[in-house]
């Protein structure tokens, strides 16, 4: 797996809420502290990267650098599809152009128009070159939405592309469905929780990703994966004591209360490893980031996510 950062282009999604956009950052250090020129791509109106890294929000469409040869930037959808329409509309002003009814009933009416631009931004960010020589970023990370908006995102060229066969639009549409192809250039992870619902979307996403473009996930991120604390013959000591009704030096309910932490931490930790088989069991592989007790995530916490994929990466590799 650990070639995967030599791509173009990879893709993260999965279920909301499972930790994606501190994925994509800790991948982008990962990435970047190995001297590669990253960009870490965000899909919408605000940069959530900016506040993880401590630096001031950018201005909308432009790129701001967050550590040594990592930096990020925010695509606008409806900002994508204006710009684009403009560039194909020549001296028609983008003012003009946004409050036309034309612009708005071409992004109404236009299936997968949105999401194509932005693919087509992002597909440009791949190639981008510094003063036309090599590109600015060796690697463009895209923290994609949502795995049902992403799939669409990713499935964009061929629906698009039944609307437009020919001209600029036509070879812009076959560039990128060939970067989203390549497996060469482009890579797919998931990033999932260990609950049922996260690791069926995940499954349904790989897929997608095979079905829409002959794909497989290159591995699945499990984040906040608890711990297997006790063995079996431990557990059994301590389900023992609360028939003891007391310990040495507490309270029954002292021990009851520490009896019930202990199931809980146990079932759950069970229940969450019982998922990541699942994944195993289709053979996607797992990189796992343990639970973290604690308030909001600082860098140094990131630093540590990114040198946990890091091994976890090169161990998969050795297997």
């Amino acid at each position: 797996m650990q070639a995967l950062v030599d791509r173009r282009l990879i893709v993260l999604t999965g279920k909301g809420g499972v930790g994606k956009t501190t994925m994509a950052a800790a991948l982008g250090l990962m990435a970047s502290s190995s001297g590669r020129r990253t960009l870490v791509v965000e899909v919408g109106e605000q940069s959530r990267l900016s506040a993880i890294f401590g630096v001031r929000e950018p201005e909308p469409g432009s790129e701001t650098r967050l550590a040594p040869k990592l930096s990020a930037i925010t695509v606008d959808p409806d900002r994508a599809l204006l710009e684009w329409l403009q560039a194909l509309g020549g001296r028609v002003s983008g003012r003009v152009l946004a409050s036309s009814g034309t612009f708005q009933y071409f992004a109404a009416a236009a299936p997968g128009a949105k999401e194509l631009v932005s693919m087509v931004k992002i597909w440009q960010l791949t190639r981008s070159e510094r003063r036309g020589r090599s590109p600015r970023h060796d690697l463009v990370i895209l923290d994609a939405p949502a795995t049902g908006h992403a799939l669409g995102m990713l499935r964009s060229p061929d629906t698009f592309g039944a609307i437009a066969r020919v001209g600029p639009i036509a070879k812009q549409t076959a560039e990128v469905r060939a970067l989203l192809s390549d497996h060469e250039r482009s890579g797919y992870l998931a990033v999932a929780h260990g609950s049922e619902m996260a690791v069926t979307e995940t499954l349904e996403l790989q897929a997608g990703l095979q079905e829409a473009l002959h794909r497989d996930l290159d591995g699945v991120i499990v984040n906040g994966l608890m711990p297997r604390r006790f063995s079996a013959p431990e557990m059994g000591q301590i389900q023992a004591l609360s028939s003891t009704g007391k310990s040495r030096s507490g309270s029954t309910e002292v021990v009851a209360a520490a009896v019930h932490a202990a199931n809980e931490v146990h079932d759950r930790g069970r229940f969450q490893h019982a998922q990541v088989a699942r994944l195993r069991r289709r053979g996607l592989t797992v990189l796992s980031v343990p639970f973290v007790w604690g308030g909001e995530l600082d860098l140094h916490g990131l630093e540590g996510i990114a040198t946990r994929l890091e091994h976890g990466m090169q161990r998969a590799d050795l297997d």
